[in-house]
């Protein structure tokens, strides 16, 4: 790995190439994944990735704060969606119960019943523009590369 200070080190050919379709992929796969979700089932990504935080949170139940880290968003844009979903009474915002100043996302009835039915077609969207295309690729290394760009390990588990 070529670093120097002050300097600096072009790519290779391969660096290049690499940086370029990863560049893509950052753009077209997350509109892809979208584009599936809201076409099936009227749910974006993003909503679908805080709906599915929450499931596998205790109780269902995150603080807002929390959620916006999982999620790998700000928080007044998880707040945003916090509303949004709770509009359509799929998750309900409690005042925290350890700390009167902090507020909870908690995953309805409603909400958990949207994302099993979503969850079908999102795992067949994420077969057909992801893991499909990585045949004959030693997972372990790439998803710790990966994690390493999000600045993370993959014992942290799943980054959204």
């Amino acid at each position: 790995m070529a670093r120097e200070m002050g300097h600096a080190v072009p790519l290779t050919a391969d660096e290049e190439a690499f940086l370029r379709a990863f560049l893509r992929a950052l753009v077209t796969v997350p509109r892809a994944l979208d584009g599936d979700l809201m076409t099936s089932h009227g749910v974006s990504l993003t909503d679908y990735v805080g709906l599915m935080h929450l499931s596998e949170a205790p109780g269902h139940t995150l603080r807002i704060g929390d959620l916006a880290n999982m999620c790998a968003l700000s928080l007044s844009g998880t707040t945003r969606i916090v509303s949004r979903l709770e509009e359509q009474g799929l998750l309900r915002r409690e005042q925290s119960a350890s700390d009167a100043r902090g507020w909870e996302a908690v995953l309805t009835g409603s909400g958990l019943a949207h994302l099993r039915r979503a969850w079908p077609s999102h795992l067949a969207s994420v077969r057909r523009h992801i893991i499909d295309q990585l045949d004959d690729v030693d997972l372990p290394p790439i998803t710790a590369a990966v994690s390493g760009f999000a600045g993370g390990s993959p014992q942290d588990g799943p980054q959204a």
